[in-house]
C-alpha cells in the first residue's frame, strides 16, 4: 500500500523480532529495526532470518517493518551493504531507512527508501531534494517547530516522520562528532559512547565557574502527547519512537499510549485513518511516566523552552511519592502520597546532587497512613546519605511493571461472517476490513432443524469462535432459505477453511510499497559545498553529490583530515539561555565563548546568535589522531 498523509502511522521501535511483533500486538502501524550490520544503534542488531519472522506477522495486519540500514559506509564496506539490502528485500523487508547517499549508487532492489534523521532534513529545499532523489519517506529534525514543518510539508509530498517520543539527540539530527574526537566510537557509524551524557563544568572565558559538574549536555526525553493535533494540522503523519535500545515494558507502554492518542484523532476526522488493520484492546492502563523518562520535554515545536535539559542526572527518577519522616536502622517513614508496592525501586539526591537508590522488599502500612519501606541492603544498615526530609522517588513500580511482564495487549482485524445456501451445500463469506473477501464451501445434504431457533443461535455461535485468531466478528449474517440442521463439526470446518482463505487473500493483497523514481535529469543538490557535516565517507557518496551538482566534497570527520579544532556538535541547547546569559535577553551581556570541562577534556563553547545556536568545539584525543597518523 502506498501511503498518503491522510494514513496516520504509529512507528515503533524493535530492538529484536519479538519486541516488533509485541509493538504490533500494542498496536504499532509500522516497527523499525536493525539488521545484521550498518544500523545507527550496533548493540540492536538482528539476522535477516528474524527480520523475515517479524515480517511474516506484520504483513499479517498490513504492517510495515522498515530497516535501519543508516550508518556512514566505508568504501570496503558498499558491497557487503549492497548484499544485506537484497536480502531484506527477499524477506519482504517494506523499506530501508538510510544515511548514506552512496547507497544510491548502487544496485539496490526495489524497495522503497526513507531518509534518516541524520540525514539532518530541517528545510524545505533539502526535504525537496530527497524526495527527488528517491525517498519516499523523510524523518524530520527533532528540533523543528510547527511552522517549520508546515513550510516543509508545502515543498514536497514525501510522507513526512517525526520524532514524538522518547531520548534526545542533543546535537542536531544526531550528526555529532563528540564521541568519535574523544573515543573513537563513532556515533555516524552506530557505536555512539554517549559523551553528551557525561558531567561537565561550565565556565566563562575567564575560568569563572557557572555550574559545576552536572550533565550539562543531557536533555530530557521527548513527550508530544499534546502536540499530535498539530503536528497533524502541520503535515507528519508517522509519529516514531524512540527506542532500539529500550526494553520491552517501555515498547509496550509507550506504544499503547500513543496508540490510544491516535485513535482518538482519527475517530475525530473521518478524512484520516490507519495505516495497517485492526484494533488493539489491553489489559493494562498506559502510563508514559512509569517507564525509563529522564522528565519530559516537547522541544522545539512550540518555541524555545527554558527547561529542556535533565542536568542532575541522565538516569530514571522516577515519580516523587513521598518525604522521608524518620529513619530507623533497618527501615525509613515515608509521608506516602500514593500507594507503594513490595519490590518497587526507590531513588533520591543526597546534598551533593548525587543520585542513590533501593529495591524495596517489604512496605507496612502504618496507622498514621505513612508507610514503613525494608529495602534490600547491602549493609546492615541503610545508607549514611539518607536523611530525615529526604524526598523520595519512584523509578520502579512493581505492580506496574507485573502487568507488562505478562500477555498486555490483543490484536484483532474485524470481520463480517455470511453464512448462505450453495447449490451443492452451504457457503461462508467472511470480508475484513479493508475489503478482503474469501469464501470456503462444503457440500451437504440438508434437513430442516426441529427447533429454528435453537439452531440459529447454535449457527451463531459456532461461527462467532474466533478468539484463537487473529480476527473478531463485527457481524454474522445468517441467509438460509430455512434453518438447517447443521452439526457444530460441520460449521467449525466451514469457519477454519473460511479463514484459511482469508489468510492467503490477505497475504495476496499485500502490496509493498513501490520504489519512488529518481527525477530525471538529477535534481541539483540545494548545497554546492559540502564541509565534513555532510558524512561523504565513500567514493559512492561522492559520486552521488557530484552527479547532484556539488562542486566541493569535503570527506566526513571519521575520515581524519580535520585534526585541528571543529564543530564537534552543533545543537539547539544553548547553556546561556539555560543559565539566563542570552544576550538576547539580557542588557549588557556578549556572547563570548565558554569552557565545558570534564577532567581533562576541555571544549569550548561558541555560540551563534543569529540561528540560536552552540558549537561544542574540540579536536581529536591524542591517541586517537596517533592512530589516524599511522594508517
Amino acid at each position: 500500500m502506498q501511503k498518503t498523509r491522510q494514513h496516520l502511522e504509529l512507528l515503533a521501535p524493535a530492538k529484536n523480532a519479538d519486541f516488533g511483533i509485541e509493538a504490533i500486538i500494542h498496536g504499532a502501524d509500522a516497527v523499525y529495526i536493525g539488521g545484521p550490520e550498518f544500523g545507527a544503534r550496533a548493540r540492536a542488531g538482528n539476522s535477516v532470518a528474524d527480520i523475515g519472522r517479524l515480517v511474516e506477522h506484520a504483513h499479517r495486519y498490513d504492517a510495515q517493518v522498515l530497516v535501519a540500514l543508516n550508518t556512514l559506509l566505508r568504501d570496503d564496506e558498499l558491497e557487503a551493504a549492497r548484499q544485506l539490502a537484497w536480502q531484506l528485500h527477499e524477506v519482504g523487508a517494506d523499506a530501508l531507512i538510510i544515511q548514506d547517499m552512496g547507497l544510491l549508487e548502487l544496485d539496490l532492489p526495489p524497495i522503497e527508501l526513507h531518509a534518516s534523521t541524520q540525514t539532518n532534513i530541517r528545510s524545505p529545499e533539502k526535504a525537496a531534494f530527497l524526495a527527488a532523489v528517491g525517498f519516499s519517506q523523510i524523518v524530520l529534525a527533532r528540533e523543528l517547530s510547527l511552522d517549520q514543518i508546515s513550510a516543509i510539508a508545502n515543498a514536497t509530498d514525501a510522507i513526512l516522520e517525526f520524532f514524538v517520543h522518547g531520548a534526545l539527540c542533543v546535537s542536531y539530527s544526531g550528526q555529532c562528532n563528540l564521541s568519535y574526537a574523544q573515543t573513537g566510537r563513532s556515533a555516524n557509524r552506530g557505536d555512539c559512547a554517549q559523551s553528551c551524557r557525561l558531567p561537565y563544568t561550565l565556565a566563562s572565558g575567564d575560568g569563572r565557574v557557572v555550574a559545576a559538574d552536572r550533565h550539562l549536555l543531557s536533555l530530557k526525553d521527548n513527550d508530544q502527547s499534546s502536540n499530535l493535533r498539530a503536528l497533524v494540522d502541520a503535515g507528519v503523519s508517522s509519529f516514531k519512537i524512540e527506542g532500539r535500545l529500550k526494553d520491552l515494558a517501555y515498547v509496550k507502554n509507550i506504544t499503547a499510549h500513543y496508540r490510544q492518542l491516535l485513535d482518538e484523532i482519527i475517530a475525530e476526522r473521518p478524512g484520516h485513518r490507519r495505516s495497517s488493520s485492526g484494533q488493539s484492546s489491553f489489559l493494562f492502563v498506559p502510563q508514559p511516566e512509569k517507564t525509563f523518562n529522564r522528565g519530559a520535554t516537547d522541544y522545539f515545536v512550540r518555541g524555545r523552552k527554558a527547561d529542556i535539559g535533565a542536568f542532575a542526572t541522565p538516569k530514571f527518577v522516577g515519580d516523587e511519592i513521598g518525604t522521608v519522616t524518620r529513619i530507623g536502622s533497618d527501615h525509613f517513614d515515608l509521608d506516602c502520597r500514593q500507594p507503594v508496592h513490595n519490590g518497587d525501586g526507590v531513588a533520591w539526591f543526597d546534598a551533593t546532587g548525587e543520585l542513590h537508590g533501593l529495591q524495596l522488599n517489604r512496605v507496612e502500612k502504618q496507622d498514621d497512613g505513612s508507610c514503613r519501606l525494608f529495602p534490600q541492603l547491602a549493609a546492615d544498615a541503610l545508607p549514611a546519605v539518607l536523611q530525615r526530609g529526604t524526598r523520595i522517588h519512584r523509578n520502579r513500580d512493581q505492580e506496574f511493571a507485573r502487568c507488562l511482564t505478562r500477555k498486555s495487549a490483543s490484536r484483532r482485524i474485524a470481520v463480517d461472517l455470511v453464512l448462505r445456501d450453495d447449490a451443492h451445500g452451504l457457503s461462508l463469506t467472511i470480508s475484513d476490513d479493508r475489503g478482503v473477501t474469501a469464501q470456503a464451501t462444503l457440500a451437504r445434504q440438508r434437513q430442516p432443524a426441529r427447533d429454528a431457533e435453537r439452531a440459529r443461535a447454535g449457527m451463531r455461535d459456532s461461527l462467532g469462535r474466533l478468539g484463537a485468531t487473529i480476527y473478531s466478528a463485527r457481524s454474522i449474517a445468517i441467509d438460509l432459505v430455512s434453518d438447517w440442521f447443521l452439526p457444530i463439526a460441520t460449521l467449525n470446518q466451514l469457519r477454519r477453511d473460511a479463514l484459511a482463505a482469508l489468510d492467503a487473500a490477505r497475504r495476496a493483497a499485500y502490496e509493498r510499497p513501490a520504489r519512488r523514481p529518481a527525477a530525471v535529469p538529477p535534481a541539483p543538490c540545494p548545497e554546492r559545498s559540502l564541509d565534513y557535516l555532510a558524512g561523504v565517507n565513500n567514493r559512492s557518496a561522492r559520486a552521488f553529490y557530484a552527479r547532484h551538482g556539488v562542486e566541493f566534497i569535503e570527506p566526513a570527520y571519521e575520515c581524519g583530515q580535520r585534526k585541528g579544532e571543529v564543530s564537534l556538535m552543533i545543537t539547539k541547547h544553548c547553556l546561556r539561555y539555560s543559565f539566563n546569559l542570552c544576550p538576547k535577553l539580557v542588557k549588557g551581556i556578549r556572547a563570548e565563548p565558554m569552557l565545558l570541562i570534564n577532567g581533562s577534556e576541555r571544549l569550548t563553547l561558541r555560540f551563534d546568535c543569529k540561528p540560536c545556536e552552540m558549537h561544542v568545539i574540540g579536536r581529536l584525543g591524542r591517541q586517537r589522531a596517533l592512530r589516524l597518523a599511522a594508517q
